[in-house]
């Protein structure tokens, strides 16, 4: 008679993780299913990682963060390659392998290899089937867990080869770094490439369908960011859409645009949303939906319409951040064992895109808040202004408090700038915790650091409020 599990998880990135890893804790037989031969899901190998590290990287050897010090000129390495900035994506991701596996086997958790597939499912057990190069077999469990995460989207009209066009999960496998690139998609992975390779010298143009990039951040942030992106000679095609993409026969890339514009580029990056990974689940074998872009539909405890089966994580949909994910993981994993004592608030949940300089925010942003005609004011503190931001060489950078007129609650904090979000968690567990704008005037902060910017945002808020008092 085979094992029965008490949960099954299939993929083993943060939202599986933490899953998994919940029910073991709460005594549960637990298997995850990994259809790569290394865990961690896209988030390690492919996505989140791997590009927070290139970002390192770019910002250590072109000298970024001190060229306002040293000079535009400054740089820690002259001729920068890709195999320079794989070099140290590679150590890390090795390194986040290790740690995680040896956190799943602490925990007990049964590593299996494999494609996983719905067989059938009813209120006492779900039938998986996993299927791997030795062969396929079935598993029963009384719940099931999908954190299957994302791909990249694809489009008939971009030809993906992995040399000249590429998409997000192919930008370090090419082998030189492009003099001009072109990059279609202004959402958060398309402005954080942007940013990295025009760091680096590239002449990037940049191809968004919408008005403006980032369109659920605050807009004066996303106005900041666009000056950064212009002043590092990122061309920017906003309200354009790209009709047909070409290569050429000298390996160049041309992208036809429907307003009849030709951008022309060494490399095009592809970087237009993702789609859930659901297409191996048979997911129709077990009455579980999936929206035209891979999304499956849950209640507020992650369940599907089939009560034991769970979905978690980016196949969920917005707001896809692996932060998120954890906690998606973790609620569901009690659920699914009558555990009701996890409680998570999603309105103070931290935003953070690692574009440069890096933005991170949580609450409310101005556009939101006058639509709800809610009385507010702003406080803001800059970088320049504050004595860390001079010795770290960022003068960009501006921190904002936004705050209730009346009551002085705190509404929502957007910032720009390097450690933008780390900084974020101080006011995150001011908002947490109820405390108001008075808070920061009150606290005293270490000198000279950037938390100081909370004072100075404060002081800056409650001097505009006092003037009508």
């Amino acid at each position: 008679m085979s094992t029965v599990y008490d949960l099954i998880v299939i993929g083993s990135g943060p939202a599986g993780q933490r899953a998994a890893i919940y029910a073991s804790k709460l005594g549960k037989k637990v298997a995850l299913v990994e259809m790569r031969e290394v865990v961690g899901g896209a988030c390690i190998n492919t996505g989140t990682i791997p590009s927070k590290t290139m970002r390192e990287a770019v910002l250590h050897l072109s000298g970024y963060n001190y060229k306002s010090i040293y000079g535009m000129n400054y740089r820690v390495k002259e001729r920068i390659t890709m195999a320079d900035l794989a070099f140290r994506v590679q150590h890390v991701i090795k390194t986040e392998i290790d740690v995680t596996e040896a956190q799943l086997q602490r925990n007990n958790i049964e590593m299996l290899t494999g494609v996983a597939s719905f067989e059938a499912a009813s209120a006492e057990c779900v039938q998986i089937k996993v299927t791997n190069s030795r062969g396929t077999t079935m598993y029963n469990a009384k719940n099931a867990l999908i954190a299957t995460g994302t791909k990249p989207a694809t489009s008939a009209k971009v030809p993906i080869n992995g040399t000249s066009i590429v998409n997000s999960d192919l930008v370090l496998d090419l082998k030189t770094l492009p003099k001009t690139m072109i990059i279609v998609g202004g959402g958060v992975i398309g402005v954080e490439y942007a940013c990295m390779f025009s760091a680096l010298g590239v002449r990037v143009t940049l191809v968004e369908r919408r008005p403006r990039l980032l369109e659920f951040a605050d807009q004066e942030i996303v106005e900041a960011l666009s000056y950064h992106l212009r002043d590092a000679r990122v061309t920017m095609r906003l309200n354009e859409e790209v009709d047909t993409v070409e290569e050429m026969p000298d390996g160049t890339v041309v992208a036809n645009l429907e307003s009849k514009k030709k951008l022309q580029g060494d490399t095009l990056l592809y970087a237009v949303g993702r789609q859930g990974n659901v297409d191996e689940l048979n997911l129709a074998a077990v009455g579980v939906d999936a929206d035209g872009r891979g999304r499956i539909p849950v209640d507020k405890d992650f369940r599907t319409k089939q009560p034991n089966i769970f979905a978690v994580g980016d196949v969920i949909g917005f707001p896809s951040l692996a932060s998120v994910s954890m906690e998606q993981g973790r609620i569901a994993g009690a659920r699914a064992f009558g555990d009701e004592t996890i409680l998570s608030n999603p309105s103070f949940y931290p935003y953070g895109i690692w574009t440069i300089p890096e933005i991170s925010f949580l609450g409310k942003t101005e556009e939101q808040l006058t639509e709800e005609d809610v009385p507010y004011e702003v406080g803001v503190a800059y970088y320049r202004e504050i004595a860390r931001g001079q010795i770290r060489g960022d003068t960009t950078g501006r921190l904002k408090l936004i705050f209730h007129r009346v009551t002085h609650a705190l509404l929502g904090i957007h910032i720009i700038g390097e450690g933008a979000s780390e900084l974020v968690h101080i006011g995150q567990a001011v908002m947490a915790l109820g405390g108001k704008l008075d808070y920061f005037v009150d606290t005293v902060f270490n000198y000279p650091t950037l938390a100081e910017c909370y004072k100075v945002a404060a002081f800056n808020g409650l001097n505009r409020v006092s003037k009508f008092e």
